[in-house]
């Protein structure tokens, strides 16, 4: 598969809302930029009436020694960028947004952080997994898929079994909360309350964030901006892929016993299937 290198845009977008207001229109501009040709820190601090001092401060938040060497990776990405071929608006909109979520998490994979999430769903007898609303129902299907490798897991989509899920976690169990923007209080709550009980914690959503010092990691989902809003594609889709990343390193690990769990739970549906054929 060809990846298009926009590893920029989600670099921007995982850390927008920590973003001053004037940090925000600078991502912005960068982020929606099309036709510019000119992006010396001169002519960029001139059409958006900042300094070129703020210029500095951005790129150094998004992880950069300075307004230069982002320029650098920017620009690179910006001529390196294959462009999907048009034919029908609408269809190819939502294709576009697909390819570029994508390419986004792609860009957003670190190898160790799927190494250390797989090791705590290996060695953790019970798993939670919470979600609210379309998050919810990642965390069903998250429950299915994993079942299906034997592991002991359940989905928790209302708040107050949330809450009082709470007394039966201890130092053997891991929680995982899914909210994409970050900002479900519901959840963020219930994953605090787990960690005070000595549960392992993740957290799976676009946003990272200081304040998540209760989550043991934080697995950064692509995201767009008003993608939670449901307008042009299922806003549960990048955590649905990431979910498929992390269900194909955890069948790894132990490839031959868990496909032997999932050949024998797909037989026990098959049988159960065949007997109420015969009733």
């Amino acid at each position: 598969m060809e990846h298009q290198i926009q590893a920029m845009i989600p670099l921007i977008e995982s850390i927008y809302e920590s973003f001053t207001p004037l940090e925000k229109t600078i991502a912005d501009f960068f982020m929606k930029e099309k036709e510019e040709n000119d992006f010396s820190a001169k002519n960029i601090s001139k059409k958006l009436y900042i300094s070129e001092a703020s210029l500095s401060r951005f790129a150094k938040k998004c992880g950069f020694s300075g307004y230069r060497e982002f320029l650098f990776h920017y620009q690179q990405e910006k001529e390196t960028k294959k462009v999907f071929p048009v034919h029908d608006y609408h269809s190819t909109q939502v294709l576009d947004t697909y390819q570029e979520l994508l390419n986004k998490t792609y860009h957003l994979m670190n190898e160790e952080q799927m190494e250390r999430i797989v090791k705590l769903l290996s060695t953790k007898s019970r798993i939670y997994v919470y979600g609210k609303g379309s998050s919810g129902l990642v965390a069903q299907e998250m429950k299915l898929r994993f079942m299906r490798l034997g592991v002991n897991i359940e989905a928790i989509t209302d708040e107050h079994i949330m809450k009082m899920n709470a007394v039966l976690l201890d130092k053997n169990c891991l929680v995982i909360g899914i909210s994409v923007s970050g900002t479900n209080e519901e959840v963020l709550n219930s994953l605090q309350m787990a960690k005070a009980q000595g549960s392992s914690t993740i957290l799976m959503s676009a946003r990272r964030d200081k304040s998540f010092r209760f989550c043991d990691e934080v697995l950064v989902v692509a995201s767009k901006k008003y993608l939670e809003n449901g307008m042009a594609i299922s806003p549960q889709f990048p955590v649905l892929v990431m979910v498929d990343i992390v269900y194909s390193r955890f069948l790894e690990s132990d490839k031959f016993h868990k496909e032997a769990l999932h050949d024998l739970t797909l037989n026990a549906l098959h049988e159960k299937k065949r007997a109420f054929e015969y009733e």
